[in-house]
């Protein structure tokens, strides 16, 4: 014979509520990807402002590539300091609570 299953709990149930725990963990998601954004933009600003242009040496071969992964580097190093990561999360955070 065959039972019948109850589909109501199966599909609401898979909804978590969140828990102190979880919040935190998506405030420390929130701040990395925050961070992130920095850090691309923290690169766009070295990249227009670190022009490594030597006309006594010549370019060896790799040496976009090395200069890139310097930059991108030292743009990871920096983000968080300028303080857009602090204004994008406060601002993010902020928003959510509104919509709740």
């Amino acid at each position: 014979m065959l039972s019948s299953i109850d589909s109501s709990s199966a599909l609401y149930g898979a909804q978590k509520v969140p828990t102190i725990e979880n919040a935190k963990s998506d405030d420390e998601k929130l701040k990395e990807q925050t961070d992130a954004f920095e850090a691309i933009m923290v690169k766009v600003l070295l990249d227009t402002a670190l022009k490594f242009d030597n006309p006594l040496y010549p370019k060896e071969a790799g040496h976009e590539i090395y200069e890139s992964m310097y930059k991108e580097q030292l743009s990871q190093s920096l983000s968080g300091g300028f303080g857009y990561s602090d204004l994008l999360f406060n601002y993010l955070k902020e928003q959510q609570n509104l919509t709740r």
